[in-house]
């Protein structure tokens, strides 16, 4: 089933990620899929603002990857735009990474055949005005939390 909300805003979109924190598993592994400036690391922003993170969150565009790691969270932020070859995963240390924190991956579809299966994929569309999210988890009780959520939205 896929869940489906309208964000009007850039301050709605990060406080959902806010409300998405606490919903998340702490080694969940979430595929955010969208075009460019589609606010899906705005939404990654909101999330961190969930898990307590006061720091600056910045797209990870360049680097492929930004780490957080605070108060016993781990929160990996991957764009995998620019990766050139999905074996460069291997170098970034994403073995070491799964199952040791929540790994974000903006552009999913670059690392294929090297990335586990999400726990979540959310796809952000721009609309004329704010954003049209779709939700999928993949465990049922994961699912239920989220539509509890929306609904609050």
């Amino acid at each position: 089933m896929t869940l489906e909300l309208v964000l009007d805003s850039e301050q709605q979109q990060v406080d959902f990620g806010e409300r998405l924190a606490g919903l998340l598993p702490q080694t969940a592994v979430v595929f955010l899929e969208g075009e460019l400036g589609a606010g899906k690391t705005t939404l990654v922003r909101g999330i961190l603002r969930g898990l307590g993170w006061r720091g600056n969150v910045k797209s990870p565009t360049y680097t492929i990857v930004e780490p957080y790691e605070f108060d016993g969270v781990s929160l990996y932020h991957f764009d995998l735009y620019r990766l050139a070859d999905p074996e460069e995963l291997e170098y970034l240390g994403l073995r070491e990474m799964l199952g040791h924190g929540m790994l974000f991956f903006e552009w999913p579809e670059r690392g294929e055949g090297f990335l586990p299966q999400p726990d979540c994929v959310i796809r952000i569309a721009h609309q004329q005005q704010g954003r049209a999210v779709t939700i999928e988890a993949a465990d049922p009780a994961l699912q239920q939390r989220l539509e509890a959520a929306i609904e609050k939205v």
